[in-house]
C-alpha cells in the first residue's frame, strides 16, 4: 500500500472524549494508553501519570528523555500538590568559567549546559508520596517499549529528523553515542519505522528496581561521571547524590472566579498569572473570541508579563522581587494602564516591595496529575551518555551570564525554567489539568487555553484546536498559518509585525482534562502532534 504519512491535505476534527472512571490525555497514543493501562490494574491518576512520562522518553526521545527534568501539579484527595523536580548547575561550574571559554551567553549542545536531570527522582518522589502502584509495575510499558520497539509517531519522526540535521554538523567524540543511539542507521528513523533502544531498557530497569538510586548514587550516577570526566564536562558525584526534588507550594491568580494555578519560579508558570492578573480588568463576551481588540490587549498583556518575567524569574532564593509583588493587584492595575491602541515596546516594570512533553490524567476517584517533563531543545545537549540511552538535557541555556541578573548562572544554582503544568479550580474544587509544552510558548499558551475556556466557553478539544500565536520578540507576533487574516490586517495596523508560521510545531502541543460535577471527564487533545486521549 503506497502512501505518504506526512501529508494530509484535508481538515480534519477530532470530538471531545469523555468518560467516567479515567482519562490519559497525552501527545503520544502509546504512552496514553500505558497510563491507562495502569489506572486499570488498580492504579491512581499518579501511577498512570509516571507510567505515560517514563513511557514517553521512549516512544518520544526528541521531545523528552531520562536526562531531562520535570515539574506536577497533583490534586489528591481535595488538596493541590507542587513537585519541582529541576536541577542545580554543578558546584564546579561558574559564569566566569564559561565566559573564559569565549562564550557570550549559554551554549545549547556539550556538556556546559548540562545540570542535574530531574525527571527519574520525580518518577520516584511521586509513586512514594502518592501511587498506590510501585515503581516497577508503572515502568513496565516503557521498559517493553525500549526492548521491543515501536513504530516512531508522524511529528515525532519530523523533530528527530530536524535534531538529527542540527546535530550532523557537531564536532567532538563526546557527540558519538547520539548517533550511535539515536541514528543507528545513519538518520533519523521514518515515521512508522520501528525503532527499539535496549540500552535505554536496561537503564529505565535499574531506575525501577532501585528507585533512581541507581541514577543518582550508583551504576548509572558512576557512567554519567565518568563520561563527563573523560569529555572534560563538569556533573560529579556529589552533584547527583545531592539532588532531591523539591515539594512547593503552588501560586494562583483569581480569574473571573477560576483559581488558575502554576509552579511558581524558577519556572515560569508566574508570567501567564501576571498576564492574566492584567487581563481580567478588561471585559470579553464570548463573541469576542476573534476580534481584533481582543488579540491586541492578549498580546499587550503577554508582552508586559514577559518583560517583568524575564527580569526578574530566577532560582526562587535569589529573587530579588517576591512573587507576591509581582502578582498584587496594584501592580497588575498599573501594567493594564499602559494598555492602548498601538503596539507597545515591552519594558519591565518596578513592581512595588512586599522539543518537552505535556501529561494529563485522572481516575475515577477524583484525583489529577498536570505533568511535564523535557530535554529542553529537541533531544538536549546532544551528549547521550554511551550505552545508557541517557540523551542529557540542555537546560543550563536558561541561564544568563550578567552578573547583575538574578538568574546569572552559580554553582548549585537552578535556571530560569520554561515547563510548565497547569491546574484549574473553582470554589475549592478541581476542575483539571492543562497544559502546553514547547519552550516560551507555554505561558502564552496556558493563557490562551484559559481565556478559550472560561472567557470564551470553547469545550477543551476545540480550547487546543483554535489558532495559535505567540510573542517572539519586540512587537513582533508569529501567528498560524489558519489565522484570520483580516483581524492580522487590522492587528499589523495597529503597530504589530505580524508573521505567519508554515506549519505549526512552533505553536506548542497541549492537552486538557475537565472534570463536571457529576465526574465526568472531558479530555481534549493536541492536534498539532500525535496526540491521544486514553479513556476507561
Amino acid at each position: 500500500m503506497l502512501y505518504d504519512p506526512l501529508y494530509y491535505p484535508y481538515p480534519s476534527r477530532r470530538n471531545v472524549v469523555f468518560a467516567s472512571k479515567g482519562m490519559v490525555a497525552t501527545s503520544q497514543s502509546l504512552a496514553a494508553q500505558a497510563g491507562l493501562a495502569m489506572l486499570k490494574k488498580g492504579g491512581n491518576a499518579v501511577d498512570a501519570a509516571v507510567a505515560t512520562a517514563a513511557c514517553l522518553t521512549v516512544v518520544e526521545p526528541p521531545m523528552n528523555g531520562i536526562g531531562g527534568d520535570a515539574f506536577a501539579l497533583v490534586w489528591m484527595k481535595d488538596q493541590l500538590y507542587g513537585l519541582n523536580a529541576s536541577g542545580p548547575a554543578p558546584a564546579s561550574l561558574t559564569a566566569d568559567q564559561v565566559i573564559k571559554l569565549g562564550f557570550k551567553e549559554m551554549p545549547q549542545t556539550g556538556w556546559l549546559p548540562v545540570t542535574v536531570p530531574g525527571a527519574p527522582a520525580a518518577w520516584t518522589a511521586l509513586i512514594e508520596r502518592f501511587g498506590n502502584l510501585t515503581l516497577e509495575q508503572v515502568m513496565e510499558p516503557a521498559i517493553e517499549y525500549a526492548e521491543t520497539g515501536y513504530p516512531v509517531s508522524i511529528v515525532s519522526s519530523l523533530i528527530w529528523d530536524s535534531s538529527f540535521q542540527q546535530y550532523n554538523s557537531l564536532k567532538g567524540t563526546e557527540y558519538h553515542a547520539w548517533f550511535t543511539t539515536f541514528a543507528p542507521e545513519g538518520r533519523a528513523p521514518r515515521a512508522g519505522e520501528k525503532w527499539r533502544s535496549p540500552a535505554q531498557a536496561r537503564t529505565l530497569q535499574q531506575i525501577a528496581e532501585t528507585k533512581a538510586k541507581a541514577f543518582y548514587e550508583g551504576k548509572l550516577a558512576g557512567q554519567i561521571v565518568s563520561f563527563a570526566k573523560q569529555c572534560g564536562g563538569y556533573l560529579r558525584e556529589e552533584d547527583l547524590a545531592n539532588f532531591r526534588p523539591d515539594w512547593v507550594e503552588p501560586i494562583k491568580v483569581d480569574y473571573r472566579g477560576y483559581d488558575v494555578w502554576e509552579i511558581p519560579p524558577n519556572g515560569h508558570g508566574l508570567v501567564t498569572l501576571m498576564a492574566l492578573n492584567i487581563l481580567k480588568g478588561f471585559d470579553f463576551d464570548p463573541e469576542s473570541k476573534e476580534a481584533a481588540e481582543t488579540y491586541h490587549k492578549q498580546f499587550e498583556a503577554i508582552k508586559l508579563a514577559y518583560a517583568d518575567g524575564l527580569a526578574y524569574i530566577a532560582d526562587r532564593q535569589y529573587m530579588t522581587t517576591s512573587v507576591s509583588d509581582l502578582l498584587s493587584e496594584a501592580y497588575a492595575a498599573e501594567r493594564r494602564n499602559l494598555i492602548g491602541k498601538e503596539a507597545l515596546l515591552p519594558a519591565p516594570g518596578s513592581p512595588p516591595d512586599g522539543g518537552t512533553v505535556y501529561l494529563a490524567t485522572a481516575d475515577e476517584d477524583g484525583n489529577m496529575v498536570s505533568f511535564i517533563q523535557s530535554n529542553y531543545k529537541g533531544f538536549g545537549s546532544g551528549i547521550v551518555v554511551p550505552d545508557t540511552g541517557i540523551a542529557l538535557h540542555n537546560r543550563g541555556v536558561g541561564f544568563s551570564l550578567d552578573s547583575r541578573h538574578p538568574n546569572c548562572l552559580a554553582p548549585g544554582k537552578k535556571p530560569y525554567h520554561t515547563i510548565i503544568p497547569g491546574f484549574l479550580t473553582k470554589q475549592g474544587k478541581a476542575v483539571g489539568p492543562f497544559g502546553v509544552m514547547g519552550a516560551f510558548v507555554q505561558p502564552q499558551g496556558h493563557l490562551q487555553m484559559i481565556m478559550n475556556t472560561v472567557d470564551f466557553h470553547l469545550n477543551p478539544q476545540a480550547a487546543l484546536d483554535a489558532p495559535r500565536w505567540q510573542w517572539i520578540q519586540e512587537k513582533t507576533i508569529q501567528v498560524e498559518p489558519q489565522f484570520p487574516e483580516a483581524v492580522a490586517e487590522t492587528l499589523a495596523r495597529r503597530g504589530h509585525v505580524i508573521e505567519r508560521t508554515v506549519g505549526n510545531t512552533t505553536m506548542g502541543r497541549g492537552q486538557i482534562i475537565w472534570r463536571d460535577e457529576a465526574g465526568v471527564l472531558a479530555g481534549g487533545t493536541e492536534p498539532r502532534t500525535d496526540g491521544a486521549v486514553a479513556a476507561w
